[in-house]
């Protein structure tokens, strides 16, 4: 028992004035991992109880992170003063670190920085339906480093969270999910425009999801090549793009019912060809 407890108690780590034995690095170990341990589950009961209370997921988000950040910080703290180490004696070591760290690390603290930005200012939310560029889809979490967004074909992403701040991004619910989108009809010249307007007026008026206010608006808008065009403009209620498409895939469908029961045509392209009888009688 003596050996054991002179091996235990034999110095292996020196800082100054120091000394760290081996019984209170394994009493600091056990205590780090206890201490993280209720962290994390802490953590998990916090956001199931906020959760539960109907809490806006995104103050939940913020809630959280700082919580774990402080937890650890907390513990950092005490570990070093089980171990007797001052803050002191970290006081180069920080100093080169801070160093390497901006140096080597600018685009990591840049994202962590924008990661909390998002989180607190909240121009994009959880939930919220993003176009960035050629990609779109709904933000499924904003974490400190990156933000997970869910694509419209079903494939997650992870964006950096620098990129949100910097590029532009459409956000189409942001303040609220009205959208204004539009469906395009040509029909045959010689069709009567009047009747035509009415009968794309009254697609969009027997479809329950455009809105009475704002008013759909139907425009003549141009003499085409091959058809008289008009656009439907409608306002809905919209979050992803999916709904978008459906509902111009109803409105077409509608429109065709109504113009094959008034005998409106929808125009395809055509073109007239003339032959000259006279030059080819000549050659013969």
């Amino acid at each position: 028992m003596e050996e054991i407890d002179s091996i235990l108690h034999t110095p292996l780590i020196v800082f100054g004035e120091v000394t760290i034995d081996l019984a209170k690095i394994f009493t600091v170990l056990a205590f780090i991992l206890a201490g993280f341990t209720v962290i994390l589950w802490s953590a998990r009961v916090l956001r199931s109880s906020l959760g539960r209370r109907g809490t806006d997921p995104n103050a939940v988000q913020l809630v959280i992170r700082a919580y774990q950040i402080v937890g650890l910080v907390i513990l950092g703290l005490v570990t070093l003063d089980l171990l007797g180490v001052p803050l002191t004696a970290f006081a180069f070591v920080s100093g080169a670190v801070a160093i390497g760290i901006g140096f080597g690390a600018q685009n990591i603290i840049n994202n962590f920085i924008s990661g909390w930005i998002l989180m607190w200012e909240r121009p994009i939310k959880i939930g919220d339906f993003l176009e960035i560029d050629d990609v779109r889809g709904t933000v499924e979490a904003i974490n400190t480093r990156s933000t997970r967004i869910r694509r419209v074909d079903g494939v997650h992403l992870l964006i950096p969270n620098s990129q949100l701040l910097e590029n532009t991004v459409t956000n189409w619910t942001l303040v609220d999910s009205l959208v204004r989108t539009a469906v395009r009809v040509g029909v045959a010249y010689g069709s009567d425009v009047r009747l035509t307007e009415r009968l794309i007026r009254q697609a969009a008026e027997d479809h329950p999801d455009v809105l009475k206010e704002p008013e759909a608006m139907v425009i003549f808008d141009d003499f085409g090549d091959s058809a008289l065009v008009f656009e439907l403009n409608v306002w809905i209620h919209s979050s992803t793009e999916r709904g978008l498409r459906v509902i111009r895939s109803d409105l077409r469908f509608r429109i065709d019912a109504l113009f094959r029961e008034h005998d409106v045509v929808i125009s395809f392209p055509q073109q007239d060809v003339h032959l000259d009888g006279e030059l080819r009688l000549l050659r013969d």
